[in-house]
């Protein structure tokens, strides 16, 4: 493993990391091949951070292309302990609006043939997906935007899709039906990745705009893709403001994520 350069990740879009302090570049060689790019390391209230854009520094990887394991390996490589993972998302509940935030304890996985585990054998290894995401982190993240009045929905489900395409109308009353609240296409399978390499890991949903299920419901009108461009833009605003308040909070030590292998490991006889 490399010498320790980075206690925090966030993955995420340039919005971020154009404002990190005393930056510098590094390439993070992995066995599943290369990461979405070099890892820009920072400084963010005395705590170093590890930035990585999952799309690519010129938003280059759809959803479904993106090289999750090497990112997620990149981070642990660089001795990362706690990731935090925004992804910009769709609404998919009408009281859950454009620009508010979802800090998500749950996903449903609805992607297909993306490479999601670091353990394809010889050891079977089995890590449990109960609680995906750091309650730790996710009650600091909440905190945070309580203190700076970020509308914010205290834990929720997003739907991953498998992208590059958009639900129908069908998913998307389907996925409402079952009253999950954000959708996105690339909060999976980075989280359990994460957890697979003992990480502890925070989704935020920011919401930019409402699925195409939701059309014709009550209190919900119709998006256009410039108001989309405005409000994705105010949640990086947002986004930013929150994590220069939340990182140097995130404590040091682990919780459960931390041992998410212990017991996980099934040994031949």
């Amino acid at each position: 493993m490399a010498d320790r350069q980075a206690e925090i990740g966030v993955f995420g879009g340039s919005g971020f990391y154009s404002f990190l302090q005393h930056t510098e570049q590094v390439e993070v060689p992995t066995p599943y091949g290369d990461p979405s790019g070099p890892v820009v390391l920072g400084d963010v209230g005395g705590r170093s951070v590890a930035f990585l854009p999952r799309h690519g520094h010129d938003h280059q990887y759809p959803p479904h292309a993106i090289n999750y394991r090497a990112n997620v390996w990149a981070m642990k490589e660089l001795g990362v302990s706690h990731i935090i993972g925004p992804c910009a998302s769709g609404s998919l509940q009408a009281d859950i609006g454009l620009g508010e935030f979802v800090v998500c304890d749950q996903y449903v996985d609805r992607t297909s043939g993306r490479r999601d585990t670091f353990y394809d054998g010889p050891q079977a290894t089995h890590v449990s997906a109960a609680d995906p995401y750091c309650p730790s982190i996710g009650r600091l993240l909440v905190e945070g935007c309580e203190e700076l009045g970020i509308p914010v929905h205290d834990g929720g489900t997003v739907v991953v899709v498998q992208g590059p395409r958009f639900s129908t109308r069908a998913e998307s009353r389907w996925f409402n039906q079952m009253g999950w609240h954000a959708i996105n296409m690339t909060a999976y399978p980075e989280c359990h990745l994460a957890r697979e390499m003992e990480i502890c890991y925070a989704n935020i949903s920011l919401i930019t705009d409402y699925d195409v299920g939701l059309e014709g419901m009550p209190g919900v009108t119709p998006v256009s893709l410039a108001e989309v461009f405005e409000v994705f833009a105010q949640n990086n605003d947002r986004l930013r403001d929150l994590l220069f308040a939340v990182i140097p909070r995130i404590p040091s030590t682990q919780d459960s994520c931390g041992s998410a292998l212990d017991g996980a490991v099934i040994s031949g006889q």
